[in-house]
């Protein structure tokens, strides 16, 4: 093996990866961080091995603001196999309990409206949140129980695309934290015969979706200097924002971490998070701007020359 094939480099940025279905989120952004041979990875939002589609992938200095998109909407395409139930909400999970299926399209519909708005729910057991520093599938696995309170999420949208039987497909818009296998079951257990998540393809992410993402085939399958065109600058995952352009002083007052006060109508907002670009339109992070127009830096790169526009990726076909 070249020494260029193992030589890792400092990349910073954002890739769209459409995740396969069949592995887990982790195994994924390894394999971009390999074919990019990127220092430091991470991602936005965890896809189970069942899922596909959008998993924002964070390099380098863009692992600073992956906590910004995490908290954004997502939207799922959902398909829920009615009449089963299973251990952990989905098909990968050992089948609980069966029951005839017998409900039209119009209980489907009239159900699902139950759903829409802030509802709650009790995460489930095989999932990676924590409960004294152990993940709830490690006790789930070992046959341990754990009482869990409800926690609420918000479905702004939940539509029903096609039903058949006893499979039935919908498109959710959701807030973070909601589970679409929790979903799918309270789904089931309100019309009385039981449910579970049989497939899931997550759609977009805030405003990121599915036609600037690229798969881990056709991203293995061009040279390293095209996978670095689907490298999109750091602030993607943060441009939700508003932004605010920083003079020559200011800049260099923020980037030695000193808060400093702001001129009359400097940004359209009068607190809160903002995107801060320096005089040469380099992203240099995020600042907090507090009553009084006073700005203190918040989360700041460590390197200041990232472009602050890149060229749009190629299209994917």
């Amino acid at each position: 093996m070249s020494q260029s094939a193992v030589c890792k480099q400092s990349v910073d940025g954002v890739l769209l990866l459409d995740k396969p279905r069949g592995i887990t989120s982790n195994a994924a952004i390894q394999q971009v961080k390999r074919l990019l041979r990127a220092i430091k990875v991470g991602h936005v939002g965890t896809l189970d091995p069942l899922a596909s589609g959008m998993l924002p992938v964070c390099l380098g200095e863009a692992t600073k603001f992956s906590t910004s998109t995490f908290a954004a909407d997502k939207s799922y395409e959902a398909e829920i196999h009615l009449g089963i139930t299973t251990t952990t909400g989905d098909s990968e999970g050992s089948i609980t309990s069966r029951l005839p299926v017998s409900v039209s399209r119009d209980q489907v519909e009239h159900v699902i409206r139950k759903f829409t708005g802030t509802i709650a729910q009790i995460p489930p057991m095989y999932s990676a949140l924590k409960r004294a520093g152990k993940p709830l599938y490690a006790y789930a696995r070992a046959g341990q129980t754990v009482e869990l309170q409800p926690r609420n999420v918000t479905i702004h949208s939940l539509i029903l695309r096609d039903f058949a039987i006893d499979r039935v497909r919908v498109r959710v818009h959701c807030s973070k934290g909601t589970y679409i296998r929790v979903l799918a079951e309270d789904i089931g257990r309100e019309l009385g015969c039981g449910a579970t998540l049989s497939a899931l393809r997550r759609t977009t992410v805030g405003k990121l979706d599915l036609e600037r993402a690229i798969d881990l085939d056709r991203l293995a399958a061009v040279d390293e200097a095209q996978r670095m065109k689907y490298v999109l600058p750091v602030d993607t995952l943060v441009s939700e924002l508003a932004e605010l352009q920083l003079d020559e002083v200011l800049t260099k007052r923020i980037l030695m971490g000193q808060s400093c006060q702001l001129g009359a109508g400097a940004v359209a907002q009068t607190c809160g998070l903002v995107r801060l670009y320096g005089v040469h339109r380099q992203f240099l992070g995020l600042g907090n701007i507090v009553p009084g127009q006073i700005l203190a830096p918040k989360r700041l790169v460590s390197t200041q020359e990232l472009p602050r526009n890149h060229p749009q990726p190629p299209k994917i076909a």
